[in-house]
């Protein structure tokens, strides 16, 4: 029986310790130093503004909570001395795109020819878990019959609720402003990987892309580890939260190679209605209704996610996962950080400051609240 090994990495902003402003220019000076520190577990992004840090691959979420502190605490121990701090969120409330600069890499200069624009006028930062599934064809099975959970995953972990100095009225802004991008959202239809195989070979013998890595589905078999890997989210603030969201697709992953026939025949008025979803996971998150697709009615979304943690109740307690499940419980309780975010954002509006001071206050606390691992109270200041 496979013990459906995983990993997490999380996309990092790269913000002035003292203000919260994003850094257009990431520090060589500060990346050589926290490389020798941390690694292969450490790299660069397509823009100087972020940076990515990645788990190794285990089977305790444990062990994943904590590496991903130990990241957060390193790399702010290492920032103070250059001024650096570090944001994890979907995306920063005051970024904007044309004041971005792009990391001098071969692959980072074909994507921006390639997109123009929509390469580097994007900032924004996700949550991805991979989930090892060693078999390829089950992999590209297990990806469609997992489409229709994934909207209860982003409403999870809503992180962007502001948008270039905006309140934008969504809770996960970044997944709209990552449907700009070729080759996302939704993964489409395939049920073999012999028909994904195909696809992939069309766009590279076109000269489209050179290989796998170029298609940036929500969902999509990794091309360099076995795994079936989570794009989605976004970035958690609270590591807590981060860890629960990877223990869920977890036990989703395990719940469907455990049992074949589960959501085995999505048929596409399912996966529209799952795409319907998925607007309403970026717009309202866990306070939103979604349309059921069995009864083709509209549920809250505690009611769905006490139907899904019911359906793998059996799988968490045999992957030993069931306290990271049950923080779930939480999140729908006390909001997501994009909930956190915008009350902040209120109660500084209704205390007089203008829209971008309340704003650089999220970001100040969205840098205290990373880097401690969890939500801060909007009182407490850390050390610069």
């Amino acid at each position: 029986m496979p013990d459906f090994q995983f990993g997490i990495e999380e996309e990092y902003f790269v913000v002035d310790r003292r203000s919260g402003r994003l850094k257009s220019r990431l520090s060589l000076p500060f990346m050589k130093v926290a490389k020798k520190k941390l690694g292969p577990n450490l790299m660069y992004e397509l823009l100087q503004s972020q940076i990515e840090v990645a788990t190794t691959p285990i089977t305790s979420s444990e062990d994943a909570r904590h590496q991903l502190k130990y990241f957060r605490a390193t790399l702010a121990d290492l920032g103070r001395d250059y001024n650096i701090g570090i944001v994890a969120a979907g995306t920063h409330p005051l970024a904007l795109p044309h004041q971005q600069q792009m990391t001098p890499k071969r692959r980072y200069a074909k994507v921006a020819k390639d997109l123009g624009m929509v390469a580097w006028g994007n900032p924004l930062c996700g949550l991805h878990v991979h989930v090892e599934v060693p078999d390829p064809d089950q992999r590209v099975a297990l990806m469609h019959r997992l489409v229709m959970f994934l909207p209860v995953l982003l409403a999870l972990s809503t992180s962007s609720p502001f948008w270039m100095g905006c309140k934008t009225g969504l809770l996960g802004y970044r997944n709209a402003a990552n449907d700009a991008f070729p080759r996302t959202g939704f993964p489409e239809m395939f049920q073999s990987l012999a028909d994904y195989d195909a696809y992939v070979r069309a766009l590279v013998d076109a000269k489209i892309i050179s290989d796998a890595t170029y298609i940036w589905w929500a969902l999509r078999p990794s091309l360099r580890h076995p795994t079936l890997e989570l794009r989605l989210t976004d970035c958690c603030t609270a590591v807590d939260d981060a860890v629960a969201i990877a223990a869920l697709f977890r036990a989703l992953v395990c719940h469907a190679v455990r049992h074949p026939n589960f959501n085995s025949s999505l048929c596409a008025v399912a996966r529209a209605l799952a795409e319907e979803n998925r607007w309403r996971a970026q717009r309202y998150g866990i306070d939103g209704t979604y349309v059921d697709s069995t009864s083709r009615q509209a549920v809250k979304f505690g009611d769905l996610l006490d139907q899904i943690m019911e359906n793998v109740r059996e799988d968490a307690i045999s992957l030993g996962i069931e306290r990271d499940l049950r923080h779930l419980h939480l999140i729908r309780r006390r909001g997501t950080s994009a909930h956190a975010q915008l009350a902040l954002y209120e109660q500084l509006r209704a205390q007089g400051q203008p829209p971008k001071a309340a704003m650089r206050e999220v970001a100040k606390w969205l840098r205290t609240s990373t880097e401690a691992g969890t939500f801060c109270s909007p009182e407490k200041k850390a050390a610069a």
